[in-house]
């Protein structure tokens, strides 16, 4: 199966197997991002209150892409653990410092 269209990638993301893998994935990293784990920073999981909707704070990244990889779609070896901020890093996602408009002199 190909995943490059919205539709296909959103079907695959609500499918019953990859909630089981993912949930793998998070167990095997004890709920911790990788990536701040090996900068010697602690990011996990945020814990569910009751009444409010819980905060995503980690992501399943398929470190060969989903477009590119289909055949490794499901392999735990493909996934890590990532919080928002180095999930969006890696994709070049998140905010970006504006440029400046114009280079005025300050009197």
């Amino acid at each position: 199966m190909t995943y490059i269209t919205p539709e296909a990638k959103k079907k695959f993301y609500a499918s019953k197997d990859w909630e089981y893998i993912r949930n793998q994935r998070l167990k095997l990293d004890n709920y911790e991002c990788q990536q701040c784990k090996r900068e010697g920073i602690v990011t996990i999981d945020s814990k569910k209150e009751e009444g409010k909707k819980k905060e995503i704070v980690l992501n399943v990244h398929h470190k060969k892409e989903l477009e590119t990889h289909p055949e490794l779609a499901l392999e735990i070896d493909n996934l890590e653990t990532l919080c928002i901020p180095h999930h969006n890093k890696i994709h070049g996602k998140g905010f970006k410092s504006k440029e400046k408009k114009w280079n005025d002199e300050r009197w």
